[in-house]
C-alpha cells in the first residue's frame, strides 16, 4: 500500500507516495490550476503512476483558503452579535499600520456594519446571564439573510468564551432553517477572550468556509471516481493534519496548510541526522517561508496575521515574504530596482515558460545567469526558453544601463536580501542568532539560493533534503494528527493551587481525547501537550508558556513564565504573575515511512553530466553540472558547481562544498 502526500502551491502541485511494502518514494511535480486546483492534484496522483484503490493515506496541503483571503474573494458573511457591538470588527484596535504615516487605513473589515445583526442577549465576563437569549431575535435573522450558495453565518456573542450555549441556539437555529447556509460559532472556532480577535477569527472562518466545503466535496467526488474511498486529511497550520470534515467545519485552521507541511518534515529530518536546531526556507513559486526551529520544537503562536486580518488559531510561526521564483523584478517611480512582492504564479508563469508571461521574474534571472540549464523542463513538459528571459529583460537594462547578466544577478541578490530580512525576523529580533543554526532549503527554488542566503548571514551549513521540491508534501504525508484547544481562565499564580489547574487542563484534555477517539484515532496513540497564556499582574498582553513534563509545583510554573519573559524581552519582573489561557494539544502519532539507505553506486565521475558556462561574482565559470541521485554515499563536491536533480537546483558559489550525508541529504559547508 501507498501513503500519499500532495501540497499545492501558487505555482506547482507537488506529491509523493510512500511505498511500505518497497520502503521506496516516488515524487511527481504538475503545474496547478488555480481555477480548479483539484484538477491539479488529480493529475500529481496519476503523475505517480499508482492505483488510488492501493493509497492507504492521502494526506493534502492546501492554500486555498490563503488565497481567498488575500485576493478577497471569500463568501458574503454576516454576522449576529450581542446588542450593542454591531461594531467591534469596524473598531478593530487602535495600532496603526504605518507609524509615520497618519492618513493609513485599517483593511476593509470581513462583515460590513450593515450585515451584522444584533441579538437582545448579554453574558456578563464570567458566563453568567445577564439578559437571556431572545430566540424571537435569531428566527428573524435568519429570515432577514438573503438566499444563496455563498453566503456564510458567523454567530459573535460576548464572551460567549465563558458560556457558549447562547451561540450554540443561536447557529442550531439558523442550521434548522437556513440548512443551505454555512453557520459557525466563535466559541467553537476560538474560545478565548478578547471580542475583536474572536470575533475576526471566526468572520475568517466563515469567509472561507463555503469555498472550502465546495473544494473538499469536489476532492472526495473526484477520488472516489478513481478509486479511492477511504478518509482525506488535510494538513493544518499548527503542523498536524485533520480530517477534512472537521477542515470543512473549521477552514481557517488550513490557512498555513502549505509551508505547515515543510516546517514539520524539516523537524523530521533534523531528527534523523541529528540536527536539532534549524531555519528552515522553502522558497517556491510566489513566495518564501522561512521558520527558526530550537531543539527540534515547532514553534506554534496565537499571534498571528493574513492580509492585515487579525487570525487567532494556532499556526505555526511562519514569517513569509513575497521573493519566489516567479516573482517580478520592475522598477519603482524613482528607478530603483526591486523584486516582488507581485508574481507571476501559475499562469501565465516566468516568461521563459512560454505561457504568454512579458515581465522578468526570478527565475528567468537564474535562467540568464545559467543557474538553470536553458532548454530543460519543468513538471514534465515546461520547456526553460533562455532568450524570452532575456528579451524581456530588455526594457529594464536599457533604462538601468546594465548588460543582461548584470542585471539578472541584481534580481537574485535583491530576492536573497528580501529572504535575509525575513530570516532576520524569525531570528535577530527574537533573540537568537542565525549563526547558531543550520539552514534548511527546500521547495524547488530553495537550494538555489541557500548558499547566497548563508553567506549574508554567516551561517556555517546548509542541509538540502532529498526531493526538496516535494519536500512539503512529504512533510504533509509524516505529520501527526493534531487538535488545539484553549480555553479563556484568569488565574493569579500566587493564589492558587496545583489542584486547581490541573483540574482545567483535564478537562481540556478530556475533550481532546474525546474527538480523536471519536474520528477513529487509538486511544493508545494519543498524547497531549500543555502550555499556558500567562503575564505579570497588570499586564494586557499575556505570553505563551509551554509547561514541561517537569513542572510539578506553582514555582515550577513561574518559572517557566520568567524563562520565557526574558528570552522574548530581555528582562524579567519579580511581580505577581497570572493565567488567562489554558491551551494543550491532543497529537496522535502515525506511522512514519522508514528513510531509505542512499544507494547510488560508482564514483563522483560517474554523476558528472555536463560543464556549462554559469555567472558567479561578475563573470562566466566553466562549471560541472552533477545528477544527484547519481552522488555516491560520502561524495564531496567542491563549488563553484550545480547539483540538477528532479524539481530542483542546488547551486554551490566557488567558496562552497557540498557532502552527501545519511539518507542522500546534502550537507552545504563554506570551505
Amino acid at each position: 500500500m501507498h501513503w500519499v502526500g500532495v501540497d499545492v502551491g501558487g505555482t506547482f502541485t507537488d506529491a509523493v507516495a510512500f511505498d511500505d511494502e518497497t520502503d521506496t518514494f516516488s515524487y511527481a511535480k504538475v503545474p496547478s490550476t488555480p481555477a480548479s486546483p483539484t484538477e491539479g492534484v488529480i493529475a500529481a496522483l496519476q503523475a505517480l503512476q499508482i492505483d488510488l484503490e492501493h493509497i492507504a493515506r492521502f494526506v493534502h496541503g492546501i492554500t486555498i483558503g490563503t488565497n481567498a483571503i488575500l485576493e478577497h474573494k471569500g463568501a458574503t458573511v454576516w454576522m449576529l452579535v450581542t446588542k450593542g457591538f454591531r461594531d467591534v470588527l469596524e473598531i478593530a484596535r487602535t495600532n496603526r499600520p504605518v507609524l509615520y504615516n497618519i492618513k493609513t487605513l485599517k483593511p476593509v473589515p470581513i462583515v460590513p456594519r450593515t450585515q451584522a445583526i444584533e441579538i437582545d442577549e448579554r453574558l456578563i465576563y464570567d458566563g453568567s446571564v445577564r439578559v437571556p437569549l431572545n430566540l424571537d431575535n435569531v428566527r428573524a435573522a435568519a429570515e432577514q439573510i438573503p438566499q444563496g450558495d455563498e453566503i456564510a453565518v458567523a454567530v459573535c456573542f460576548l464572551h460567549s468564551y465563558a458560556h457558549p450555549a447562547h451561540e450554540k441556539i443561536a447557529a442550531q437555529i439558523l442550521r434548522e432553517r437556513r440548512p443551505e447556509l454555512f453557520v459557525c460559532t466563535s466559541a467553537e472556532v476560538l474560545s478565548q477572550f478578547r471580542e475583536y480577535e474572536r470575533f475576526n477569527t471566526a468572520a475568517l472562518n466563515a469567509y472561507i468556509g463555503p469555498l472550502m466545503r465546495d473544494y473538499l466535496d469536489t476532492l472526495g467526488h473526484g477520488l472516489k471516481a478513481l478509486g479511492y474511498d477511504k478518509k482525506v486529511f488535510i494538513m493544518t497550520s499548527n503542523g498536524g493534519v485533520s480530517t477534512a470534515e472537521r477542515a470543512q467545519r473549521l477552514p481557517i485552521g488550513t490557512v498555513l496548510s502549505g509551508p505547515a507541511g515543510g516546517v514539520a518534515a524539516a523537524v523530521h529530518l533534523g531528527a534523523h541526522i541529528g540536527i536539532e536546531n534549524l531555519i528552515t526556507c522553502d522558497m517556491g513559486g510566489t513566495s518564501t517561508d522561512v521558520c527558526l526551529i530550537e531543539d527540534s520544537q515547532i514553534p506554534v503562536t496565537n499571534e498571528q496575521h493574513i492580509g492585515g486580518y487579525a487570525n487567532r488559531t494556532p499556526q505555526i510561526e511562519i514569517n513569509a515574504v513575497g521573493a519566489g521564483g516567479g516573482s517580478i523584478g520592475w522598477l519603482d517611480a524613482g528607478d530603483i530596482l526591486k523584486v516582488g512582492p507581485q508574481s507571476a504564479g501559475a499562469n501565465p508563469g516566468p516568461a521563459c515558460y512560454g505561457q504568454g508571461g512579458a515581465q522578468p521574474t526570478v527565475t528567468d534571472a537564474n535562467l540568464v545567469l545559467q543557474r538553470l540549464k536553458p532548454g530543460s523542463h519543468l513538471a514534465g513538459h515546461i520547456g526553460l526558453d533562455r532568450d524570452r528571459s532575456i528579451d524581456v529583460l530588455q526594457p529594464l537594462m536599457h533604462k538601468l544601463d546594465l548588460d543582461v547578466l548584470s542585471l539578472a544577478d541584481g534580481i537574485v541578490r535583491i530576492a536573497v536580501a528580501r529572504m535575509v530580512t525575513a530570516i532576520k525576523e524569525v531570528s535577530i529580533a527574537r533573540g537568537f542568532d542565525p549563526r547558531d543554526f543550520v539552514l534548511c532549503a527546500y521547495g524547488g527554488a530553495g537550494p538555489m539560493h541557500a548558499s547566497l542566503i548563508a553567506d549574508e548571514l554567516e551561517i556555517p551549513r546548509v542541509v538540502v533534503p532529498v526531493g526538496p521540491g516535494n519536500f512539503a508534501a512529504y512533510g504533509s504525508l509524516i505529520s501527526d494528527i493534531r487538535q488545539d484547544y484553549v480555553l479563556t481562565r484568569t488565574v493569579q499564580l500566587q493564589q492558587s493551587t496545583l489542584d486547581d489547574i490541573e483540574a482545567v487542563f483535564c478537562g481540556l484534555e478530556d475533550e481532546g481525547r474525546s474527538n480523536l477517539l471519536q474520528e477513529g484515532v487509538s486511544a493508545n496513540a494519543i498524547k497531549t501537550r500543555r502550555s499556558l497564556g500567562m503575564r505579570y499582574l497588570g499586564q494586557s498582553w499575556e505570553l505563551e508558556v509551554d509547561l514541561p513534563v517537569t513542572v510539578n509545583t506553582i514555582a515550577d510554573i513561574n518559572a517557566a513564565f520568567h524563562t520565557a519573559h526574558e528570552r522574548r524581552f530581555g528582562h524579567q519582573g519579580g511581580d505577581e504573575t497570572e493565567i488567562v489561557n489554558f491551551r494543550i494539544a491532543a497529537i496522535a502519532a502515525v506511522s512514519k515511512p522508514t528513510l531509505p539507505a542512499w544507494s547510488a553506486a560508482g564514483a563522483l565521475p560517474d554523476a558528472l553530466i555536463e560543464h556549462r558556462s554559469v555567472y558567479f561574482d561578475g563573470k562566466l565559470l566553466d562549471v560541472p553540472i552533477y545528477h544527484r541521485m547519481r552522488l555516491p554515499p560520502k561524495a564531496c563536491i567542491e563549488g563553484p558547481a550545480i547539483i540538477d536533480e528532479s524539481g530542483s537546483t542546488t547551486v554551490l558559489p566557488p567558496a562552497w562544498q557540498a557532502r552527501v550525508v545519511d539518507f542522500g541529504n546534502l550537507i552545504l559547508e563554506r570551505r
